[in-house]
């Protein structure tokens, strides 16, 4: 690298010339292979000082790559004279302001050279595209990163990045502290898929199916076309390469694909990781919907998975990772700053101050077992995902995820990871075989795309659309699988899963409720319009911006955006911030379920955070519904976490105007909706009658029921942790955080009710203002 206008002075030291830093005070410079890494400390970052030093100069040894250990050497007032072979190549690389910190966690013995990845996200304005990272360890050594920027916000700064690098050392047992520092972009340079070749690196997939034996190769998959460079530079490289599954005679498998993401080390012997997923997700290619057959996967000469009598559904996928030479693949833990990543605003704004609980870890770990896990498992997930009632899948992240943020244990980690790699289970995987990706439906061939089983005849799909799987499908109760375990780890394979999971969302209809081509999800249930809106947001926020489903997914969340602006900000159906069924093609609804209607809230609100700012309006409307349910004249809190509510007199009436109109419609009667049934009082004394959240009112219900109930308890399961209550908390959350009128004021009803959940018990929900 050519020194640059940073570096205020040169001298020649045996023939070859080293730049001389200039820094605030005196500190310790490391070598990183054959490049300088000096640290400046910047005013921002509580440096600065008028009574600058020279830096020490220092040699560096050519011969020591870029992934190999580097030294850190200690200040010296008279820089030593370095041999001519000392200086050549010398780079120097001024670190700057921190980012942000992570930690690597040593699961097993003392190593060295231990190479790592992950993914990054970084918050708006933070990280410009022509900067760099560097890694201050503990110590205070520098260590050269290599940075693959993978989606940027809309003023161009990087949203999120894949980080590698190579740690020197990690003791048993050790969990070192990272400092992730700017600094100057670097060079990328990178190796090519010939010189990964030449390595001898080999993997292979043999699936016998029906007495016929096919096999893939990675070997021919590197010649394959159109290979996808996925990570490129001194550190780490990645392509994903396809073949198909061939037979002796050079037949193809009708339906079998296999794909290698090979994460490659170049500076380390054998330190390669080779991720093999195996498809039956041909869109329109027909022919036998399940398959059974033995497999064996190998990478290295190493069987790495085999399995006879695999049942491979239509419509799915599932992958295998493993390690080229499998003793020295590392064994650690990359731990994020959870702070920083929900302040980046990539994850709602979880409530930190909540640990879970060491029984639910444990049985986090019991779930997460070799029945549920590995090809074609589901992970501690319901195989009906339709299956009513609250679970801990169903959030805006599953409650394995948000305990794993909370803790960063391990056992919630594996059960999030199996959640993700299940994910490829699901029959709802459609690649078009013409573009290779996820299907996309925004054009003339692919806009008449159904997979409802009663249109069988419509669209150019040849085959069935109804799976033949144990595991059902459901919109309405999709949990978000893919999406943080990408955002983690930067792998392909998440990234993939959370597309084809977008992609598929809108089809399960009559192309016409679904706009043909535009994926709207109005036809949805007002829980499915959520979950399914949280997928596409999540989709189109980190898709990257090179990828050619960037745009389509952006488009297609616009296009719903545009929906929901029309049809409730601009159209305005009533003026209780309630979805009704209002716009085109849109689900009806008879009573309104605030629960779901709250989950709708939140996915709006979330969307705003994450920078879709067509959204903001959108929530500011909505936001009117659960915060007038805790502070409306007229309608008492202790029922803002009802069941259901009646909003119209009948279904050609309009919605009610006023929360107090609401109020009377559901709780003047003799008996009451209340806790799943229905309450009388013995005495024929009216719900309505009694004065909000006070004894009388609490009365009413001990009378009516064997509970005991307290003045400020509120309706529907309040100290569950996935109860209507709790439900109702993101939504608020959301308003308080946006400043919605009255907001703080339901916040703060809220927090001082009585009867709160254990959060640290499932702690999906414990969303709060940021």
């Amino acid at each position: 690298m050519t020194p640059t206008t940073e570096f205020p002075a040169r001298r020649v030291l045996a023939g070859k010339a080293v730049s001389v830093i200039a820094l605030a005070r005196p500190q310790r410079v490391a070598l990183v292979g054959a490049n300088l890494i000096t640290l400046a400390l910047l005013s921002a970052c509580g440096g600065g000082g008028a009574d600058a030093t020279m830096a020490e100069q220092v040699g560096v040894d050519a011969g020591i790559s870029a992934a190999q250990t580097i030294t850190k050497l200690p200040l010296q007032k008279t820089p030593p004279t370095p041999s001519p072979d000392k200086v050549i190549g010398a780079n120097i690389i001024t670190a700057g302001a921190v980012l942000t910190d992570f930690e690597i966690e040593n699961e097993g013995a003392a190593q060295t050279n231990v190479p790592f990845t992950f993914g990054q996200v970084v918050a708006v304005g933070q990280l410009a595209k022509n900067e760099g990272l560097a890694a201050r360890l503990s110590n205070g050594t520098l260590l050269r990163l290599q940075i693959d920027v993978k989606a940027s916000h809309p003023d161009s700064s990087v949203r999120h990045v894949i980080v590698s690098g190579v740690l020197p050392t990690l003791a048993a047992g050790q969990i070192e502290k990272i400092q992730l520092v700017k600094t100057a972009l670097q060079e990328k340079g990178g190796a090519t898929l010939q010189d990964l070749a030449a390595t001898g690196l080999s993997s292979n997939v043999v699936a016998t199916v029906a007495g016929v034996r096919y096999s893939a190769s990675l070997a021919q998959a590197l010649v394959a076309p159109k290979p996808i460079t996925w990570l490129s530079g001194t550190v780490a490289n990645e392509w994903i390469v396809s073949a198909p599954l061939k037979a002796a005679d050079g037949s193809e498998h009708p339906q079998l694909t296999a794909s290698f993401a090979v994460r490659w080390y170049p500076g380390l012997e054998k330190q390669a990781r080779v991720d093999v997923a195996v498809e039956n997700a041909k869109t329109f290619k027909s022919g036998a919907y399940v398959l059974k057959y033995d497999v064996d996967v190998d990478v290295g000469g190493r069987s790495v998975y085999a399995k006879t009598g695999l049942t491979h559904y239509a419509r799915a996928r599932w992958h295998q990772k493993a390690w080229w030479n499998g003793a020295a693949a590392p064994a650690i833990h990359v731990r994020p700053n959870v702070s920083y990543l929900i302040a980046s605003k990539a994850v709602s704004n979880y409530d930190l101050s909540t640990k879970p609980a060491e029984t639910m870890l444990a049985t986090f770990a019991k779930e997460t077992n070799a029945n549920t896990t590995g090809p074609m498992t589901i992970g501690p997930l319901v195989a009906y995902m339709g299956t009513t009632g609250g679970r801990g899948d169903i959030g805006p992240l599953p409650t394995w995820s948000v305990s794993y943020l909370l803790s960063l244990d391990k056992r919630a980690r594996a059960a999030m990871m199996a959640l993700a790699d299940g994910s490829g289970t699901w029959s709802i995987h459609l690649r078009d075989e013409n573009t290779g990706q996820p299907l996309r439906v925004d054009n003339e061939a692919n806009s008449n795309v159904t997979t409802h089983s009663n249109l069988l005849k419509v669209g150019p799909l040849p085959a069935p659309r109804f799976a033949a799987s144990p595991y059902s499908d459901d919109v309405a109760h999709q949990p978000s699988l893919a999406y943080l375990p990408y955002l983690l780890t930067g792998d392909y394979y998440y990234l993939e899963e959370l597309q084809f999971w977008a992609a598929w969302n809108p089809l399960g209809t009559d192309p016409g409720n679904s706009g043909r081509g535009k994926g709207l999800l109005r036809w949805h249930q007002v829980r499915g319009q959520a979950w399914a809106l949280r997928t596409l947001g999540h989709a189109a926020f980190i898709t990257p911006d090179e990828h050619p489903l960037k745009d389509y997914f952006t488009k297609q969340l616009d296009n719903n955006l545009q929906f929901y602006y029309d049809a409730y900000v601009v159209g305005n159906p009533n003026q209780l911030g309630m979805y009704d069924g209002s716009g085109p093609n849109a689900a009806p609804i008879g009573g309104s379920p605030p629960w779901q209607d709250d989950y709708l809230t939140w996915s709006f609100g979330y969307l705003a955070e994450l920078g879709f700012d067509k959204a903001q309006p959108i929530m500011l409307w909505k936001a009117k519904y659960p915060v007038g349910r805790m502070t409306a004249a007229g309608y008492c809190w202790i029922k803002a976490s009802a069941y259901s509510l009646k909003i119209r007199d009948d279904d050609k009436s309009p919605v009610y105007d006023t929360f107090e109109k609401v109020y009377r419609a559901n709780f003047s009667g003799t008996s009451i909706s209340h806790e799943g049934g229905t309450k009388t009082h013995p005495l024929g004394l009216l719900f309505i009658d009694q004065p909000c959240a006070s004894q009388a009112m609490a009365d009413w219900f001990n009378a009516s029921s064997t509970f005991i109930w307290g003045p400020r308890r509120m309706d529907g399961y309040a100290d569950s942790t996935i109860g209507y209550p709790a439900n109702l908390q993101p939504a608020l959350a959301i308003a308080a955080t946006a400043g919605v009128p009255n907001a703080q004021q339901a916040w703060s009803l809220f927090t001082t009710r009585d009867a709160k959940p254990k959060y640290q018990n499932g702690p999906q929900w414990n969303i709060i203002p940021r």
